[in-house]
């Protein structure tokens, strides 16, 4: 869950409001503390804010945990018994999944700090200053220090290329088991390189780790909140200095984050339905249950603090936090957000009913947040809704959608599969009177965007006609092709000289600017990961996008987002002056830029 605290709002900085892209709000993690057996279960902390990632201390005397209390996450430190919470890091970058040394004395840790991408850093506790332990392009993740301290396990990403999982478009995690040692020296690989395995933790003899394993194509089945049936991990015992891997008998599911116990016991993670999640033990015991993503053990194993995610209502509209002072950021419950030229309104969608089919647009009066639902449809979705120039219509796309909205099941092996049975662009009056299909035919077309005129649009279009982007004279309906890619999310610039778009190229999701007439197309980003989702400064000066250029911050099974790595950036329109704006491991999307004429009054 992203979080609640409120950032102070100074004149020269801009809002985005950012929607999703079709899944739901994570849910409030919250830090739990138990007998091994779940009995007596409590909160190790009263207060209702975002915990999770706790790590207990080989002296017992401390629990380290990530927390989002005061902005970005970060470090704290408490005893078992709640007492005496201190903060350890305060910087605006990404820290979590804090590990101890075995004298207690320091922490391994996952920070984004020096550059953006998640990588190993350590800490003397007692000074608190951090030293970067690992670098490379990919992420390093679930640090874990050996019982004799000469070495660090650790999961990474560093010999992935970010595949597109089957016949989508998220990314899957490739991610192989590297041991290092504490100065930095004796990186090896100790897995197979082409599946995954993570979470590795060190057996008492410092010659083993064991960790969980599956296949590339379960990392995007298993980061569902429950994965279906299918998608069972192993858990495995690997020999650090040979690679040798044996399996541990440990039953079904989808098995996480294991934890070598006294008496040769293995606890870990299931998460599974809500009438199976929990923790586990090797030997056939359980824990506690419930949506439970990481524990640890007291070192005598008898107890055990782990963090759940709870069900917590959320207001429609929330400040969030911003590593960039430049901009401020809120949050709505709802998909594709768009403001009025007023800045005083937005417009946005529902997510699908539970048969993933049924939406709703609806208009938030931004000082009240007050939401008026203007059109529903009960077999349809509604994505993508916009404004016209006046602000007396609002135009968005109608159709399945199942790329969207059918729960990662949408598969897409040949174009025209992108059809989906078609969709159309479709318009109302603010008020919600006046509907009008503006599109027909067999091609699925979306996402449209008005011109400054009001009087023509730009929409993308996938079918058996081509695809591309599309003008339509909203009058006489007659259509002008303006591309021929596999392009999308065009936005027509509010000065109207330039439309942006994200288009597949060479194996990426890049974005366009194209000028209305089509001939000047120009390039303006470059990643190895997705770009998408854009929206235009009200000047038009600047884009604000998401991107998956910083790549994975977590092993996604814990994040339960389709893609935990989106962040977003804003640039200018030809592509430099580049900033990134969040730094988390949620899946941030659809961002939306309100006028600065207009300010929304500080949450709660």
């Amino acid at each position: 869950m992203l979080a609640l605290a409120h950032q102070a709002g100074r004149q020269s900085r801009r809002r985005l409001r950012g929607g999703q892209d079709g899944t739901p709000f994570p849910l409030a993690s919250r830090t739990r503390f138990v007998a091994a057996d779940g009995s007596g279960e409590r909160p190790l902390l009263e207060s209702r804010d975002v915990d999770y990632d706790p790590a207990w201390s080989p002296d017992g005397a401390t629990i380290v945990f990530t927390s989002e209390r005061r902005g970005s996450a970060d470090l704290f430190r408490i005893k078992p018994d709640g007492a005496d919470l201190e903060q350890l890091t305060d910087d605006p970058a990404y820290d979590d999944q804090a590990a101890f040394s075995p004298d207690s004395r320091q922490l391994v840790f996952v920070s984004t700090r020096g550059g953006g991408t998640a990588h190993l850093w350590t800490m003397e506790l007692s000074a608190r200053k951090a030293r970067r332990l690992t670098a490379g392009s990919g992420g390093d993740f679930r640090p874990s220090w050996s019982p004799d301290g000469k070495w660090i396990a650790f999961s990474s990403d560093r010999g992935g290329d970010l595949p597109f999982a089957h016949g989508r478009w998220e990314r899957l995690q490739l991610a192989d088991v590297y041991i290092i040692r504490p100065d930095g020296s004796g990186l090896k690989r100790v897995t197979a390189h082409g599946r995954f395995c993570g979470s590795p933790k060190w057996t008492s003899d410092s010659r083993h780790v064991v960790a969980y394993c599956m296949d590339a194509e379960q990392t995007l089945a298993n980061r569902r909140p429950a994965p279906e049936p299918g998608s069972d991990t192993r858990l495995l015992s690997i020999d650090v200095s040979s690679g040798a891997a044996s399996e541990i008998a440990a039953g079904a599911g989808v098995k996480i984050n294991p934890s070598p116990l006294p008496e040769g016991v293995i606890g870990f993670v299931r998460k599974d339905s809500a009438e199976t999640a929990g923790i586990y033990y090797s030997n056939g015991a359980s824990g506690p249950r419930g949506s439970v993503r990481s524990a640890s053990w007291s070192p005598d194993g008898r107890r055990v603090v782990f963090h759940k995610r709870l069900a917590a209502a959320q207001p429609a509209v929330r400040s969030t936090f911003s590593r960039n002072a430049k901009y401020e950021l809120t949050l709505t419950s709802t998909i594709h957000p768009s403001f009025n030229a007023a800045g005083d309104r937005f417009v946005s969608s529902s997510p699908p009913a539970a048969n993933r089919l049924g939406a709703s647009v609806s208009v938030t009066t931004v000082d009240t947040q007050h939401a008026d639902v203007i059109y529903q449809d009960a077999s349809r979705n509604v994505p993508g809704a916009q404004w016209a120039p006046r602000g007396h219509r609002i135009i968005f796309g109608i159709g399945t959608f199942n790329a969207f909205f059918n729960g990662l099941h949408g598969v897409f092996l040949k174009p025209e599969d992108r059809a989906e049975g078609g969709a159309q662009v479709a318009m109302v009056n603010a008020d919600g009177g006046g509907f009008q299909q503006l599109t027909s035919g067999p091609a699925n077309n979306a996402f449209p965007s008005f011109a400054p005129d009001g009087r023509r649009f730009v929409f993308r279009t996938f079918g058996p006609e081509g695809n591309g982007l599309r003008i339509m004279n909203v009058d006489s309906r007659e259509v002008i092709a303006l591309t021929q890619e596999y392009d999308n999310f065009p936005l027509w610039s509010p000065r109207g000289d330039l439309i942006v778009f994200s288009r597949l190229a060479g194996g990426a999701y890049e974005i366009f600017t194209v000028t209305p007439d089509g001939k000047s197309v120009r390039r303006l980003t470059f990643t190895r990961g997705n770009d998408a989702h854009m929206a235009w400064s009200p000047d038009g000066e600047s884009i604000a996008f998401v991107s998956s250029r910083m790549g994975f911050k977590d092993e996604v099974a814990y994040t339960d987002a389709p893609q935990p790595y989106g962040e977003l950036f804003v640039m200018r329109y030809d592509g430099t002056n580049l900033q990134q704006i969040t730094d988390n491991q949620w899946e941030e999307g659809t961002p939306a830029w309100q006028p600065v004429s207009r300010r929304q009054p500080s949450q709660p």
